[in-house]
């Protein structure tokens, strides 16, 4: 367990996940892709009542998870590897989106929010 947890910024890592999950917020909103999103997805936006609590928990537990990875992985100095990890991960989301005929709107969408958050507990990590 110490390989995981020993030098990790917790701090830094309950910083970068709760960031970043308001970015998301934001990110998915009306007030920036939330309406093309949605409309890719054929899905509708509704109100901050009507959230699908599930999925908000799952996504708050996976960015966490996300921001400790980050942590751990600046806690080794292995800046390349969670570099490799992002870009991975990115094409991974990409690809998903492709299978399932997003179009390329909706997948840079997908995509460009991951990279954000990333960018925001790589930030959390070096400031922490």
């Amino acid at each position: 367990m110490g390989e995981i947890t020993m030098g990790v910024s917790w701090l830094g890592v309950i910083a970068g996940a709760i960031v970043a999950f308001l970015a998301g917020w934001l990110w998915f909103s009306p007030m920036l892709f939330g309406k093309t999103w949605a409309a890719g997805h054929g899905v509708e936006l509704g109100t901050a009542q009507s959230m699908p609590v599930g999925a908000m928990v799952t996504q708050a537990i996976g960015l966490l998870l996300l921001s400790w990875f980050v942590g751990v992985m600046a806690a080794g100095g292995h800046l390349m590897t969670f570099m490799l990890a992002v870009v991975a991960f990115c094409a991974l989301q990409a690809s998903g989106g492709m299978f399932t005929k997003k179009s390329g709107t909706v997948i840079a969408i997908d995509v460009g929010y991951w990279l954000v958050a990333a960018v925001i507990m790589f930030i959390a990590q070096a400031i922490f």
